[in-house]
C-alpha cells in the first residue's frame, strides 16, 4: 500500500511537470482535503455521482468508502494513463475522457442526471472559454438541488460559481500541499 502511494506521488509529479497547467498541483490530493470534498454529501441519497480530474484516485478512495457501492460512479481524467490506472483499481466505476462532454457522457450510460459532481479541476489554469464550458456542463447535468463540490487554491472561482450555483459554504484545508480552499455549490 505505501509502495503504491509512493509510486502515484511520483507519477503525479511527473505528470504535473509535463503539463502544470492541466494537473494544477505537485502531489495528490491529501487525505485532509479528500475527506472534506465527500462529507458534505448524503450518500444514502445518492444515486450518480461524478468526479472530476481524478488524478491517480486520492479522492476517489474516499468516494468508494463513502458510496459504499450504492451509487454509480463516472471518473473523469483527461489523461489516458492515469484514466488508464483508475479503471484498474476502480473497476466498477465508469471512466471517462474529457469533463467538457459530461452530457454525451450520462446519455450513453443512460444517466439521466447527478445528484453530485466534485471537482479537483484547477479551474483558474484554463481559458475562460473552457471554464464557462465545464461549468454549463456540470450545471446542465446536475439535478435540481445537486451538489457541486470543488477545490481550489484560491478564492479567485468564487464570483464564477455564485453566477451559476448557490455556493453554500467555502472550508479552509490547510493540511494539503498547497493549502486548499472547497467550494460547496448547489444548483440553483
Amino acid at each position: 500500500m505505501i509502495e503504491h502511494a509512493l509510486m502515484d506521488k511520483w507519477l503525479f509529479f511527473y505528470k504535473y511537470m509535463r503539463s502544470p497547467k492541466q494537473i494544477g498541483s505537485v502531489t495528490p490530493s491529501s487525505r485532509f482535503l479528500a475527506s472534506k470534498l465527500v462529507s458534505p454529501i448524503a450518500w444514502d441519497e445518492v444515486k450518480a455521482v461524478a468526479e472530476l480530474g481524478a488524478g491517480t484516485g486520492a479522492v476517489t478512495r474516499f468516494i468508494r468508502q463513502a458510496n459504499r457501492g450504492r451509487a454509480v460512479t463516472l471518473l473523469f481524467e483527461q489523461d489516458p494513463l492515469l484514466r488508464s490506472k483508475l479503471g484498474q483499481h476502480y473497476p466498477e466505476a465508469i471512466c471517462c475522457p474529457d469533463a467538457a462532454h459530461m452530457r454525451q457522457e450520462l446519455e450513453r450510460n443512460g444517466i439521466p442526471q447527478l445528484d453530485a459532481v466534485i471537482s479537483g479541476l484547477p479551474f483558474y489554469n484554463f481559458t475562460e472559454q473552457l471554464r464557462e464550458r465545464l461549468l454549463e456542463e456540470i450545471h446542465s447535468v446536475l439535478k435540481p438541488g445537486g451538489q457541486f463540490i470543488a477545490f481550489q487554491y484560491s478564492l479567485q472561482m468564487k464570483r464564477a460559481l455564485q453566477q451559476k450555483f448557490v455556493l453554500e459554504k467555502i472550508a479552509f484545508v490547510p493540511w494539503n500541499v498547497p493549502p486548499a480552499f472547497v467550494y460547496v455549490c448547489r444548483k440553483k
